[in-house]
């Protein structure tokens, strides 16, 4: 039986590297959260101490106020209801076009493969201009119509690329037996490849969900009506807008509603309440994550 050999001790400068490179990370990582931490800390303190600029860290003056009022607008619900239907709709119609394209285009023996190919990356690197699309998307009826957040961004191309390179690394072996039992094309993909893409798919969805939660721009663009518009661009004009502003978009916070809680407050408490689903969410599909990335960018 062979002897276990040794670890080798590290040097000198091998442990002062590891040390500031854990240092180095750790501060970084503590300075990525203060703005969230700082943002808590408002949402949680009254209007006396925010004003006063006591508050950093840590609530001054607890009181939970603010959520109650913000939980409780009926703009914030709307909104709210907005984006779950959009990133969830958003994100199941995605999946299943990113799927429907990227099986095909991963077999070598698709007539054409190559300029397909072509086409869908020109398109990811050139569009035809935002005056442009907003006129096709007048054309289509689909100004200020809930889907205009969702049928354009239907296909990602770079998601698609992923999983196509993901389905080309699975063994073609897999294919072969299945169709020497009978099996259709619709079967393979769905009952056996799919299966088998689980890690890739979680990545892809975990694209579009936060894609499609976090967007504003299009609505922006696209959308008038104040029922209409997602929670992140409610946040955008919350945040950057004065109430003169705010008013004349339909806005009508209850200022009697607000308890002991200031405008920042209501502020930071809107943007933590938006940040939280999509951080609920994220830590059920991080196994998947890193494994679905790499494998799906081996194969180009």
């Amino acid at each position: 039986m062979s002897k276990r050999r040794k670890k080798r001790p590290m040097s000198t400068g091998t442990k002062i590297f590891t040390v500031l490179n854990y240092t180095f990370f750790t501060l970084l990582g503590i300075t990525t959260l203060f703005p969230f931490v700082n943002l808590l800390a408002k949402s949680l303190s009254s209007e006396s101490a925010l004003i006063s600029g006591k508050v950093h860290l840590f609530p001054v003056e607890f009181q939970t106020g603010t959520y109650q009022f913000v939980l409780g607008n009926p703009q914030f619900i709307n909104a709210f209801k907005v984006s779950l239907f959009i990133t969830i709709v958003g994100t199941l119609f995605g999946l299943i076009m990113t799927i429907l394209i990227s099986y095909p285009l991963s077999k070598q023996r698709l007539r054409g493969r190559g300029g397909f190919l072509l086409y869908f990356v020109f398109a990811m690197i050139f569009n035809g201009g935002l005056i442009p699309t907003y006129l096709v998307m007048q054309k289509l009826g689909l100004i200020n119509n809930i889907w205009v957040l969702i049928l354009p961004t239907l296909v990602n191309v770079y998601n698609m690329l992923i999983m196509k390179n993901y389905f080309e690394s699975l063994p073609d072996s897999i294919e072969e037996s299945a169709k020497v039992d009978g099996a259709s094309n619709f079967r393979i993909l769905f009952q056996i490849m799919l299966p088998l893409a689980k890690p890739v798919l979680a990545t892809i969805a975990l694209f579009f969900a936060v894609a499609h939660w976090n967007s504003y721009y299009n609505a922006m663009i696209y959308i008038t009506k104040v029922d209409m518009k997602p929670l992140q661009l409610y946040l955008k004009e919350l945040v950057s807008s004065t109430k003169n502003t705010l008013d004349q978009a339909g806005y009508e916070p209850d200022i009697d509603g607000m308890y002991n809680s200031s405008p920042e407050a209501v502020q930071a408490a809107s943007i933590i309440a938006a940040t939280v689903p999509i951080l609920i969410v994220y830590p059920f599909l991080q196994k998947y994550f890193v494994k679905g990335v790499l494998v799906g960018s081996v194969k180009g």
